[in-house]
């Protein structure tokens, strides 16, 4: 029984050092997952938390960051499975901030804008992310582990625990519908010139 409690503790210190480190790039992921900071938090506290319970079943040389970001993967798709079925929820604080911030950035003074900054000031960073959210999960996961969180082909099919095959299929189908969205978007604003 000592063994096993002597492991327990080798266990705890080992998961401190080596998993807590990869906590800021896990709330990023969530962030852009769920869209809202509290969510995020949540997410990222559920991931650790089944991560440190189940700390003795990784195996030494894998791959950490892939087998937290699985468990951050599944968290939030249980949440987000669970909150399909709930009503929705605003927050007006952001909207209030986002308004202030731009009424800020009126008053540059008249300094001159290039062609490139006006095309950009019309892709509104939250235009880009309705695009996003408008792509089925399926797609959207691997599109954010790739082109957001930089993982290989085979990181992201260890996380979201499907071949890597659908993972490429998924990856490309799911960019080939961002690329539609912006492209509508694009041609709704006159951006396009066609």
């Amino acid at each position: 029984m000592a063994l096993s409690e002597e492991a327990r503790l080798a266990d705890q210190a080992n998961f401190e050092r080596d998993a807590l480190e990869f906590a800021p790039q896990l709330y990023s992921a969530a962030l852009r997952m769920t869209r809202n900071p509290a969510d995020a938090e949540d997410i990222v506290q559920e991931t650790f938390l089944k991560a440190y319970r189940s700390y003795h079943t990784y195996k030494a040389g894998t791959n950490l960051k892939a087998w937290l970001y699985r468990i951050l993967t599944n968290t939030y798709i249980n949440k987000y499975r669970r909150d399909q079925r709930r009503p929705s929820e605003v927050e007006l604080g952001e909207l209030q901030d986002l308004y202030l911030f731009r009424r800020l950035g009126e008053g540059t003074g008249g300094a001159a804008v290039s062609a490139e900054a006006e095309v950009l000031e019309q892709f509104v960073d939250d235009d880009v992310k309705a695009a996003l959210e408008s792509i089925p999960e399926h797609f959207r996961l691997p599109v954010l582990l790739a082109d957001v969180e930089g993982f290989s082909y085979k990181e992201i099919a260890e996380i979201v625990d499907i071949p890597i095959g659908t993972v490429m299929s998924r990856l490309h189908r799911g960019r080939k519908a961002l690329q539609k969205q912006l492209w509508d978007f694009a041609q709704q604003r006159g951006i396009t010139g066609s």
